[in-house]
């Protein structure tokens, strides 16, 4: 596994929460939040009481974990994935988000969903309605033709394992990790690269927070939150970006290179991204 250095770990961690949004905040996520379960304790409100985001995996990081290097646990006896397939060997392996990242999900009904999918909780069966993110099929395909991909999420397998059956109709996802393969640090479930079983300097993650990924920001691309503006188009963006990064050794170097763009100056990450990788 590589380590990196302090000054390069707290630099992307700041360069990635640089490129997000504010995040939105929602109702009912008590009863949702992507399907938290009820004897996780929540970390602390430093005001009044205010319900997290609806499907958000994650919050923001806190205003101290932007400055301060993580400890990353050491990796287990028995990763996460198998060994790679003989189709995907050689290949880097791009660890993808789901809510927010590529679908956008709610319990309140939605005229335009592409999927409604019933979900038991406690005993009752509850519809939650599935928008997918724009161009996600073309970046699906294109994602799958390059690289091992593996769907990684926070939430429940109950809620994310249908929704994945019916998003990937061509077996993209090698395979499929949920809330039970995050670590539990400081109040957010992180993805712990290093328990994949994957050569850190092959493997890249997509993910709309940047908590999903604090322990190693340095292999983060980060992506805008998406709920439902149908004019999006992140993804297709996304595109050219990986399939130059496919091409590369390790991934550090031009993701160091992104990284030095969006925060070189006062240029918006978001354009500046955009306009380095056109």
């Amino acid at each position: 596994a590589r380590a990196a250095f302090p000054s390069q770990t707290v630099r992307a961690s700041q360069c990635n929460v640089s490129l997000k949004k504010q995040r939105h905040r929602g109702i009912l996520s008590s009863f949702f939040c992507c399907f938290r379960d009820y004897n996780v304790e929540a970390p602390p409100a430093s005001g009044p009481s205010v319900l997290p985001p609806l499907v958000e995996e994650n919050g923001g990081l806190q205003k101290g974990d932007q400055r301060q290097v993580i400890p990353i646990p050491s990796p287990p006896a028995k990763y996460l994935l198998p060994e790679a397939t003989v189709l995907d060997y050689g290949k880097k392996c791009v660890v993808i988000d789901l809510d927010e990242t590529l679908v956008h999900s709610s319990f309140k009904p939605i005229s335009n969903a592409d999927f409604i999918v019933p979900v038991e909780i406690d005993g009752t069966i509850h519809q939650v309605y599935v928008l997918k993110r724009p161009h996600v099929d073309e970046f699906l395909q294109r994602m799958g033709q390059l690289f091992e991909c593996v769907l990684f999420t926070a939430s429940l397998a109950k809620y994310a394992d249908p929704v994945a059956d019916l998003l990937d109709r061509w077996g993209v996802f090698r395979a499929r990790l949920f809330r039970e393969s995050c670590v539990f640090h400081r109040g957010n479930y992180v993805k712990d690269l290093s328990r994949l079983g994957r050569e850190l300097s092959k493997v890249i993650i997509v993910d709309n927070s940047p908590a999903s990924y604090i322990f190693h920001p340095e292999n983060a691309v980060p992506v805008q939150s998406w709920f439902d503006d149908m004019t999006d188009t992140e993804l297709l963006d996304l595109i050219p970006f990986f399939e130059g990064l496919s091409r590369e050794d390790d991934v550090y170097s031009m993701l160091h290179r992104l990284c030095d763009r969006c925060c070189d100056g006062q240029l918006a990450c978001q354009g500046s991204r955009r306009e380095w990788m056109a």
